[in-house]
């Protein structure tokens, strides 16, 4: 089938790879405009550019896809149907309109649950079992087209969001190349999404960074799971502002006793001590008081060390308190 592609990072070129290997043509790929990365601030092309233009692909990266001349071009192409994955600009009507086919989405959840910007890391937040691929036939709205294909994928209990991307990334790859020879074929199924279960993946922001040590220990490991490896968990002594530490793998501490998580004694937050080679920490409250062990941290410059090591060369103990950087708090609201 000849198709035109839209995608951006390696989760889309994984896709466009298998679509090529199962010999569909790709008449043209979209991809964003290069941007500045790394220390010299050198412009550097996409995972799917490159992939793309070793190939010999025709690669185009309009800034905008509004402008008249999108559609007309796109539609000169002739292609029978577009796929788009994790492209990073909507389409509106008109280039939705342009496929005779239409535009399929490869998007990382079951819809419709995490719709949205960022499904991946909101799934492993909320502690969620099961994620998977949904091919889903795009409209206007974000996320909330028919679905035509769904896969299903597991979340191990410890996995981060890095691990899960990567399984979902290769997955995603064979339910679209399943999905375009159904579509091919004429029987590719289509249903509406369902109207109960919906929720909404919210793009990372930077707070979502930042630790609240009176939620339960099983939240805030499900919180360093879901930024790993982007962006992190970050914290500082309360005694040494300014030393920024990133938390990154921790596990909930089952029916702590008093002692090791005395919520309603000390601040949420505060280092009880070292168990078993695991930096504990108070949180909760004192209603449901509970405590985490710090598995892995990382200093500024540093790399990610077993708490073991880090507290060797790091003066933290019990007593301590870690709370959230100032610098990363957001000023107060005035009026």
């Amino acid at each position: 089938m000849k198709l035109i592609f839209a995608g951006t990072p390696v989760f889309a070129q994984l896709a466009l790879q298998a679509l090529h290997s199962a010999g569909h043509e790709i008449a043209l790929v979209l991809t964003r405009p290069d941007k500045p990365a790394q220390r010299g601030q050198k412009l550097l092309a996409s995972p799917v550019k490159q992939w793309a233009q070793a190939q010999g692909i025709e690669v185009w990266q309009p800034r905008t896809l509004r402008d008249p001349e999108v559609p007309q071009r796109l539609a000169g192409i002739g292609c029978q149907a577009m796929v788009v994955a994790a492209y990073g600009l909507l389409l509106p009507p008109q280039v939705l309109a342009v496929p005779p086919l239409g535009c399929l989405n490869i998007h990382a959840s079951l819809l419709p649950r995490w719709r949205g910007a960022a499904p991946i890391q909101r799934a492993v937040q909320a502690g969620d079992a099961q994620t998977g691929i949904t091919i889903m036939q795009m409209d206007v709205g974000l996320d909330t087209g028919p679905i035509r294909l769904v896969r299903p994928l597991p979340i191990g209990r410890d996995e981060t969001s890095g691990s899960v991307h990567d399984r979902l990334a290769a997955l995603g790859a064979l339910a679209i190349v399943e999905a375009i020879g159904l579509l091919e074929a004429d029987r590719l199924p289509i249903s509406p999404q369902p109207e109960d279960g919906i929720t909404h993946a919210a793009k990372i922001v930077k707070a979502d960074a930042l630790i609240d040590w009176s939620r339960s220990a099983q939240a805030i490991v499900d919180q360093l799971r879901a930024f790993d490896p982007a962006p992190g968990c970050v914290a500082e002594l309360a005694r040494l502002p300014g030393t920024a530490l990133k938390l990154w793998r921790a596990r909930a501490v089952d029916s702590p006793s008093p002692v090791d998580a005395p919520a309603g004694v000390v601040a949420p937050g505060t280092v009880i001590g070292i168990r078993e080679g695991a930096l504990r920490v108070s949180c909760g409250t004192p209603a449901e008081p509970g405590a985490v062990d710090l598995l892995e941290l990382q200093r500024a410059g540093g790399r990610r060390l077993p708490a073991a090591e880090f507290v060797a060369g790091f003066p933290i103990g019990a007593g301590d308190r870690l709370q959230a950087p100032a610098a990363a708090v957001p000023p107060p609201v005035q009026g």
